[in-house]
């Protein structure tokens, strides 16, 4: 071992001036045309005798109060490392005990944290790049000079932290309506690319559930669809393309969260599957994960009897992490829990025991506890009275910090600012996202009266928005009228009110094609309203699911139904071209849409989709 640590020490030395000095490589990014190659090798890579001697070197010399802090990433307010701003400062007081982000990795010897775009996190790339430069100078200043894991729930589509500029994509089950593998991989590499140039080194993606439960209220159309072997070569290659680009890639929410209609945020859910249904369905894409090196598998909160009667959250449960992902499925990467402030981990023990039952399950790293300094104390106290052995704590610390070293945060710990804006939303990668893009929007059902709708016509684009932002109905506006549709916009937002609903008519009475923009509207009475007023009005009418394909069930007796699968402007410009007939609605059902009026029956089976207006 000595001479393992001898060879590495220039190495060493190296990263540690780097990061004292912030010297900045030429570009530690490559060129935004290599968003396109191929992905990388799959498999874990071999074992360094660099990376075996960085890796104990440093275990042996840490405390016990650093190794407990690499076990836990959390979030942190704030624009900047060391921020002063009044409302960042008393939030990082209640919830870490501290100011900022600096002071939170000199009290707790932190592994990681989250950012987040409500906590001020993600205001510009360059300013995400400089909270990144911020952090990881503390850290590498610290007696144990580990780097941190910077993670984000960069999953695009309908969740995403880092906004425009950065190059958006319609998400991955819009991706699963393309069936085009090689586009998943472009956008994760794209995505990865983008968030390395940043500072961030771990993306909270891809979603490997198969979402199969059309009720599922927090998956839906972050899954790839409800085909086992499609969301598995989906996030095969999405794993592929993210640590290839630098960015350790992080499939969730083992062992699987797509069947399910509560939300693990709010209450506890079960998954009532028998182990041969979790092999067929809920098991694939995470055995391909593994197959293709996963660094990391993130844990659901979520009851799963057929693998662990006790009632406990997968999360919880060492017959489920140790059992099945360690022995079973053979994982021995990062093990990471989804927020520890979820209610579905927190219904049955109280925060102090949550991270330590964990740990004890077999997980490697505790996300957003509620209370950082409770948790912390908890795992601290539980090694130095024994109910946790130190070299329990030990094995977790070495595959974080054989992640750490592998992804190449220990070599090179910070970016150039200066160089963000030659990867962050370049136009390669915006023209790749709209490619991609306009291979997903799947047309249901249409009425040859209706589309395609021919230059000239005016158009009304009234129906589902942000209330706070009503960016996508401004967004298809601009877009129709690019094809040379004169077109105004009415948002009703969500569930509109009687007033709003009468409005919406009267003014598409005034028009030639009313598109109304709908959003999870089978439990949104107001939203149900508006369609079937506009209908019974008798105006030329399209409607269109701007997230879940399944609100078409609501409005049975609709003509003309469009899938767009997301909200953003990259979905937009695809479903404006679809509506007027520059492009072809080549994207086909990655689900089964039931018949309401037909337990049992489909609506529109799996891979329905109409390839002409």
């Amino acid at each position: 071992m000595s001479k393992r640590v001898a060879r590495l020490l220039p190495l060493l030395t190296t990263a540690v001036l780097a990061a004292s000095s912030l010297t900045w490589p030429a570009d530690p990014i490559r060129a935004a045309d290599t968003a396109l190659a191929p992905p990388a090798a799959t498999g874990i890579p071999p074992v360094s005798d660099a990376e075996t001697g960085w890796v104990m070197k440093t275990l042996h010399q840490m405390t016990l109060e650093e190794k407990v802090g690499q076990l836990f990433t959390t979030r942190v307010y704030g624009e900047t490392a060391d921020t002063t701003d009044p409302a960042a400062v008393q939030m990082n007081r209640s919830f870490l005990g501290v100011d900022n982000a600096a002071q939170a990795v000199v009290r707790y010897h932190l592994g990681g944290f989250v950012y987040f775009a409500y906590a001020g996190n993600t205001r510009s790339p360059e300013q995400v790049a400089g909270l990144s430069n911020g952090i990881q100078q503390v850290a590498v200043t610290q007696p144990s000079r580990v780097p941190l894991l910077l993670s984000t729930d960069q999953e695009q589509g309908a969740v995403v932290r880092l906004g425009p500029p950065a190059t958006q994509f319609p998400g991955n089950m819009a991706l699963g309506a393309g069936r085009n593998v090689d586009d998943a991989g472009t956008a994760a590499r794209i995505t990865g690319q983008e968030l390395r140039a940043v500072g961030i080194n771990q993306d909270l993606a891809p979603v490997a559930d198969v979402n199969v439960n059309p009720a599922n209220p927090v998956i839906g159309v972050r899954s790839f669809g409800e085909d086992p072997t499609l969301a598995a070569d989906m996030v095969a290659a999405q794993v592929a393309s993210y640590q290839d680009a630098g960015v350790a890639a992080t499939v969730k929410h083992f062992p699987g969260h797509g069947d399910t209609a509560v939300d693990s945020h709010s209450g506890l859910p079960v998954i009532s599957h028998s182990r041969a249904e979790l092999d067929r369905i809920d098991l694939p894409p995470f055995r391909a994960a593994i197959t293709r090196g996963v660094d990391a598998i993130m844990t659901a909160h979520i009851v799963v009897p057929a693998l662990d009667p006790s009632g406990d959250p997968a999360t919880l449960s060492h017959p489920i992490i140790t059992g099945l992902l360690r022995e079973e499925l053979g994982y021995d990467g990062v093990v990471v829990t989804d927020s520890l402030g979820m209610a579905g981990v927190r219904k049955k023990y109280g925060d102090a025991r949550v991270p330590v039952l964990a740990l004890k399950a077999g997980v490697d790293m505790l996300v957003n506890p509620p209370v950082m300094q409770v948790a912390y104390d908890a795992v601290r106290d539980s090694v130095r009275n024994g109910e946790l052995p130190e070299s329990r704590i030990d094995e977790s610390v070495t595959r974080i910090l054989r992640l750490k070293w592998r992804r190449g945060m220990v070599a090179a710990p910070f970016v150039d600012p200066a160089a963000v804006s030659r990867t962050v939303g370049t136009q390669d990668h915006l023209a790749a996202a709209q490619r991609i893009s306009d291979r997903t929007t799947t047309l249901l059902r249409t009425d040859a009266a209706t589309l395609p709708i021919p230059a000239g016509r005016r158009v009304l684009v009234t129906g589902w928005d942000d209330p706070a932002a009503p960016a996508t109905t401004q967004a298809l506006g601009a877009a129709l009228g690019r094809h040379g549709l004169a077109t105004d916009v009415l948002s009703t937002g969500v569930n509109p009110s009687a007033a709003r609903i009468d409005a919406a008519v009267a003014a598409a009475r005034q028009h030639d094609t009313t598109v109304v923009l709908t959003n999870r509207a089978t439990g949104d009475v107001g939203q149900q309203r508006m369609v079937a007023a506009l209908a019974a009005a008798g105006v030329p009418l399209v409607v269109v699911a701007v997230r879940d394909p399944y609100d078409v069930t609501a409005f049975p007796d609709v003509s003309t139904y469009l899938a767009a699968y997301a909200f953003n402007d990259v979905a937009m410009n695809s479903l404006a071209g679809v509506l007027t007939g520059a492009i072809p609605p080549a994207g086909r059902l990655p689900v089964t849409i039931p018949d309401p009026a037909r337990p049992g029956a489909a609506l529109f089976p799996y891979g329905a989709g109409l390839s002409t207006p």
